[in-house]
């Protein structure tokens, strides 16, 4: 009976012939049939070819450039944890600094993506702190923006880009766009008049209905007191009344998020389908 241990051992030996029979040339080959399925955006094939490379490539010449790819391919595919393993993995690999700093940056991008924010704007951070990268300081504010684009927070996105050119495209769109949105707080405090926080938000209908409904139960709760009604004053007109006026503040405050997140919507739509420059 053929042993366990004889049978790892031919394995082994089989494996070892097969690297072997690699030659620099098959490896280049099969590096640029794998980054020709990248192109083709043929991406999970373009995994397995990477794969492929790297299992045979003993001396780990291309552990840098197939984990970065596969990264990179894996991102397309939405599987962001995955890329972010391999790009980590990739930055490990590097030899060259500019090489680290991509790494960086892709797994920064990936963080806008998956909108892990404060984790984008850590990382961010550490790469402006560093002397070393600091020449790139134009680029790290231009992802910096888009942090604060996929957060909604587009008054901070203009002042990033503002740091690169005050001119900037985006500088003065997320100017535009910040000032096109509602205030939240100026909604609700509008709201305490029932309807105006309604006709701020452009709902004329909502808000004429909501002064209709608070002048009526003010009307009968007033009136209810005036004669002697009090049962009926504190039963049925206060509790009717404060839950209209209530239902005003809040419906004045969801109006304003509800508009606002259109507007934030269209505008990423815009930039997803219009914008030339470099996108996350």
């Amino acid at each position: 009976m053929i042993s366990v241990n004889k049978i790892f051992y031919a394995l082994s030996i089989l494996l070892l012939c097969n690297s072997a029979a690699y030659s620099q040339d098959s490896f280049d080959e099969q590096y640029n049939y794998a980054q020709s399925l990248f192109n083709e955006e043929n991406y999970f094939d373009a995994v397995t070819e990477f794969k492929r490379l790297l299992f045979f490539d003993m001396s780990e010449q291309y552990s840098f450039s197939a984990n970065k790819m596969i990264g990179l391919s894996h991102k397309q595919g939405a599987k962001f944890s995955d890329a972010i393993r391999y790009l980590t993995l990739a930055k490990i690999q590097a030899t060259t600094s500019i090489d680290i700093y991509n790494c960086r940056i892709e797994i920064i991008k990936i963080n806008i993506l998956r909108r892990t924010i404060s984790k984008a704007l850590s990382l961010l951070d550490s790469l402006s702190n560093d002397p070393g990268f600091r020449i790139n300081i134009d680029e790290i504010n231009y992802w910096r923006g888009w942090a604060y684009i996929f957060s909604d927070d587009w008054e901070k996105a203009s002042q990033s880009f503002a740091l690169i050119d005050s001119n900037h495209f985006l500088t003065t769109f997320c100017d535009s766009v910040d000032n096109d949105l509602y205030s939240v707080t100026l909604a609700k405090v509008l709201s305490h008049i029932p309807g105006l926080g309604h006709f701020y938000t452009g709902e004329y209908l909502s808000g004429l209905l909501s002064i209709g409904w608070n002048v009526l139960w003010g009307y009968i709760t007033v009136n209810s007191f005036v004669e002697d009604r009090v049962f009926d004053g504190l039963m049925v007109g206060s509790l009717l009344w404060w839950r209209f006026y209530s239902g005003n503040l809040q419906n004045a405050e969801k109006f304003a998020l509800q508009k606002n997140l259109e507007k934030t919507n269209s505008a990423l739509r815009f930039l997803q389908n219009n914008f030339q420059g470099e996108r996350p």
